[in-house]
């Protein structure tokens, strides 16, 4: 009985070692972008992510441009895990610089 346990045991610890392979990060082809800005739009088979740059002018009620220079297109799962992910880097930032107080987003 002793056997068939730690059998089990280790067919277990064998599908756990399948189900999570290690990730080896390829960053020889990455290009690094600079945004200020950043606006989504959805639909039920992809979500848009668009990043740019804005320089804002100094007087007030004039029209901002931005300049968009990158487009990331995601599945909605993958739209999830990266919320899911900048939520926790933005607490993990919170709790170790203080809390951070955002401007409410233009619809």
């Amino acid at each position: 009985m002793a056997e068939a346990t730690a059998k089990k045991t280790e067919k277990n610890e064998n599908v756990r070692t399948l189900q999570t392979p290690k990730i080896n990060w390829d960053d020889t082809q990455m290009q690094s972008t600079y945004a200020n800005v950043c606006n989504a739009v959805g639909t039920r088979e992809e979500v848009v992510l668009f990043f740019g740059i804005s320089n804002p002018p100094n007087t007030e009620g004039v029209d901002l441009s931005v300049k968009l220079s990158d487009r990331v297109i995601l599945s909605p799962y993958a739209a999830k895990r990266l919320a899911n992910l900048l939520t926790n880097v933005v607490t993990q930032y919170e709790q170790r610089w203080g809390a951070l107080e955002a401007p409410k987003a233009a619809n």
